[in-house]
């Protein structure tokens, strides 16, 4: 255990972190699957909409980086256009 003050605060500051982070990174993970069962382009553009604008979010936050965004958002057009 840390001795220090400003380290204890670190410690706390990190695990709450850790805990924000993970539930935006669940929440993709579950969208992108959502995403992948769809099956018909409306279906598709819909939870495509909705998974892009929580990716966007998670990157606007820091918890993910742009280019992964990019390629979430990438193979869910590429699914949108091999539907139509």
């Amino acid at each position: 255990m840390a001795n220090k003050k400003s380290s204890q605060k670190d410690i706390r500051k990190t695990a709450a972190r850790t805990l924000r982070n993970r539930t935006v990174r669940s929440r993709i993970k579950t969208l992108s699957k959502a995403a992948a069962k769809a099956e018909g382009a409306e279906a598709i553009k819909a939870s495509g909409a909705v998974l892009a604008s929580a990716v966007d979010k998670a990157v606007k936050k820091g918890v993910v980086h742009a280019n992964k965004a990019s390629r979430i958002k990438s193979r869910v057009a590429k699914a949108l256009n091999a539907a139509k």
